[in-house]
């Protein structure tokens, strides 16, 4: 399932005798009707193959308890608002396996992240391939046929639902971030201070061989305004090493670009060929070993930036979203503002709420705390 069986189908049968169903992301409201067809051909020894892009929108089919994904004790929600992709970046395969860019109305958002609420959850997370190219029907849009919601109003309204005091939004594309998305960072308070904005090289010949639509100032720039709007704003990115025709120069302007923004998290990869995606077909790939050796290099410098930001919140007090049990006998693992897992003694406390942590130790990919007092001081989102 997903987008590797949207891109592959044919050749999964045809190399994996012991798979009866493939689909793609755009039909699987249709798994039941799959599993229905694949029984019933099963002595015959037939199977079956769904990777169409069907006209109807498959969020009108899926029964209102099935939307929103929860995580941990279901305080949390990842609701979909968006799905796919018109850039078509040289080394990506989802314009080709989700499809042309789908809003969905902005009134089918805000009633399920109700329902969402209704049933306890504090976080919701607004998903999209690009989802901050949301232009999704306004809820009175046969007033105004042509009226549409950009991501900025949309937080905004989901915001003003009961129950809802966490939000998020992911995936990023850095040229579609508008003035309103901006304003919101900064009129928002429920919107988290962490963005993911994959910004994948600091080179403007790779980015422009990428067919990424921003040049590393346009991120430069993108980055201070966002900043200027919400200071505490904590950034995370994707990054690929090795594209084809990737030089040392190129590399070297990457690693400024880290040292200049700076990270809290990040995603690096090495480049890998994507059948059917034009970077496939470009005839400067980049030797492994040098892949290996950039992205080392990196993931080095990556790695400093986030152990230095989790020790800087050593002092403060953090929010956090209590959202899981810890491996230790009694401890309880949450969320931060800014996406990091904080683990406490969760004696007194309960999965499913926020409390106010102070944070007492920073690691390379988590922190410590302990319930904070009156008087600490609060660093909160």
């Amino acid at each position: 399932a997903g987008c590797v069986a949207q891109a592959e189908g044919e050749e999964i049968l045809d190399r994996a005798p012991y798979v009866d169903i493939v689909f793609g992301p755009q039909t699987y409201h249709r798994l039941g009707e799959m599993v229905a067809r694949a029984s019933r051909a099963g002595a015959k020894g037939a199977r079956v193959l769904d990777t169409d892009f069907p006209t109807e929108a498959k969020f009108d089919h899926l029964p209102a308890n099935t939307k929103g994904a929860r995580d941990g004790d279901g305080r949390t929600a990842f609701l979909t608002v968006q799905e796919g992709c018109d850039k078509f970046c040289a080394f990506c395969v989802v314009p080709y396996t989700r499809g042309a860019e789908y809003s969905r109305p902005a009134a089918d958002v805000l009633a399920e992240a109700a329902r969402l609420a209704e049933g306890g959850v504090r976080e919701i997370t607004l998903l999209g391939q690009n989802v901050n190219n949301y232009h999704g029907a306004e809820p009175h849009a046969h007033d105004e046929p042509d009226a549409v919601w950009g991501l900025g109003r949309l937080i905004a309204a989901v915001a003003e639902i009961g129950g809802v005091e966490r939000i998020r939004y992911t995936t990023s594309y850095p040229a579609d971030v508008d003035e309103d998305l901006i304003n919101a960072h900064a009129q928002v308070p429920a919107l988290m201070p962490f963005l993911h904005l994959p910004v994948q090289s600091g080179s403007d010949t790779v980015l422009k061989a990428m067919n990424r639509r921003h040049n590393a100032d346009d991120y430069r720039r993108l980055v201070d305004r966002l900043r200027a709007a919400r200071p505490d704003l904590g950034l995370s990115s994707d990054f690929i090493v090795g594209f084809p025709g990737e030089t040392d120069d190129d590399f070297a302007t990457t690693m400024k670009l880290v040292e200049e923004i700076g990270f809290v998290q990040a995603y690096s990869f090495k480049y890998s060929p994507r059948p059917g995606t034009p970077a496939a077909l470009m005839d400067t790939q980049v030797d492994e070993a040098v892949k290996s050796e950039r992205l080392a290099a990196l993931q080095d410098l990556l790695n400093a930036q986030q152990l230095a930001f989790n020790q800087s919140c050593i002092g403060q007090t953090l929010d956090v979203l209590l959202d899981r049990a810890g491996r230790d006998p009694g401890q309880l693992v949450g969320r931060s503002p800014y996406m990091q897992a904080v683990h406490v003694d969760g004696v007194g406390l309960e999965l499913g709420t926020i409390v106010g942590l102070r944070i007492t130790a920073g690691h390379a990919n988590s922190l410590t705390g302990v319930l904070a007092g009156a008087n600490t001081e609060r660093a909160t989102a």
